[in-house]
């Protein structure tokens, strides 16, 4: 990380006297990701029973509306570049049939010195490990159940990011976030144009040549004003909810890599897991079905956890194991229980894949998985991926 850190600020000074002549110097890192799939599983919307439904911010990576056959998920096209000896900028586009989404696109400082740097727009938020991958690089097809309960896919900002790395010889990383909080869990509000506040601290080492570590602690809280949400009532019809209050959520997470003395090109082993617990309180208004116009005192704590290890057993083959679960430990809807009410079902899933990557541009994937988030739904799922990189593209976070 330093390293690379070390070369850009270099390569952006060299740039300077060019600049500065009048002259003009512009050679982005692009690429251009495509991702499609066949995909057999059930029709139909799937929600998680017992949580309120989050936005997928237009991803159809598990969840939401599940189809049949054949899908093209959505393309990426990223470039990334050195503004000057002070600043970076990255971009990621993602293209949706007919609609275009800019995932980030964030300007992040180069050379503050001492540990410290400061990135600002619209980014992938730090907390807990799996929030900064983008789809191309998930281990999975899609994400987990955790991350979808809580944001849908993925918590994104439109905000400002600060970090430090400790001067240690152990990785020792502090990060805050103030974002405006449109996303879920948050709502757009008038909160001076903060609506949602992260926190997060990582640690991590190395144990001899072959094995490496990292764990996390994050938080979140969000302020959401009207966020709503489509329930079933007790007769099973819809009903449209709007809840205004706060949300508050704690992510634990831990990895653990393994490789022959360092050298992951022939084996490699990482075991990856998360926690979380969230609670929110609040009130929950009925704007549309058999309660409409209904209000009352809403109060949740829920909380899941997901673990998983992916193994690359000789080069290029990888076979991976995902355990997902869930937890509504206690959620009351006040007045409104008489139309709807919260769930004891514990949702869970199991998820298998292998995966063969011709080189390092190219992946393909098939994953079968038993998805039993949704009561009295059970669904075999099957799924055929393939993912392919044109261009030059920047390396994954650890």
């Amino acid at each position: 990380m330093f390293k690379h850190y070390l070369v850009g600020s270099a390569v952006a000074a060299s740039l300077l006297p060019a600049l500065a002549a009048g002259q003009t110097n512009f050679n982005p890192e692009m690429s251009l990701i495509l991702q499609g799939a066949w995909v057999d599983r059930a029709g139909g919307e799937r929600h998680i029973t017992g949580f309120l439904p989050a936005d997928s911010h237009g991803h159809d990576h598990g969840g939401g509306e599940s189809s049949r056959g054949f899908t093209l998920d959505h393309t990426e096209l990223v470039m990334s570049a050195n503004v000057d000896r002070y600043f970076r900028g990255y971009l990621n586009l993602a293209f949706i049939d007919e609609e275009v989404e800019v995932e980030e696109a964030w300007f992040q400082t180069l050379g503050l010195g001492h540990g410290f740097t400061v990135k600002g727009g619209r980014f992938l938020s730090g907390i807990g490990y799996q929030n900064e991958r983008h789809p191309h690089a998930w281990d999975f097809y899609d994400t987990s159940l955790l991350h979808q309960a809580l944001f849908g896919t993925h918590l994104i900002q439109d905000g400002l990011q600060a970090r430090w790395i400790a001067p240690l010889e152990t990785f020792l990383e502090f990060g805050v976030e103030a974002a405006r909080g449109q996303n879920f869990p948050g709502t757009d509000n008038d909160k001076r144009g903060v609506g949602t506040w992260a926190a997060f601290a990582h640690i991590g080492d190395d144990v001899g040549t072959s094995h490496s570590w990292r764990a996390g602690l994050s938080h979140v809280r969000a302020k959401p004003e009207d966020r709503d949400g489509e329930v079933e009532d007790l007769w099973g019809d819809e009903a449209e909810l709007a809840f205004t209050g706060n949300s508050r959520a704690w992510v634990a997470d831990f990895v653990w890599k393994w490789a022959p003395e360092g050298n992951p090109t022939q084996r490699n082993l990482t075991l990856q897991a998360e926690y979380f617990r969230r609670t929110e309180r609040g009130e929950m208004e009925c704007e549309d079905g058999a309660c409409v116009g209904e209000e009352g005192d809403y109060r949740s704590r829920q909380s899941g956890w997901y673990a998983q290890g992916v193994y690359q057993f000789m080069p290029r083959w990888r076979v991976g194991y995902r355990y997902d679960r869930l937890q509504s430990d206690s959620v009351d809807f006040g007045n409104l229980e008489t139309w709807v009410t919260g769930s004891d079902y514990e949702p869970s899933r199991h998820t298998l894949m292998v995966d063969y990557s011709p080189s390092e541009f190219s992946r393909l994937r098939l994953q079968y998985a038993r998805d039993e988030s949704m009561e009295d739904a059970a669904d075999n799922q099957v799924i055929l991926q393939y993912i392919f990189s044109l261009g030059a593209h920047g390396a994954h976070r650890f």
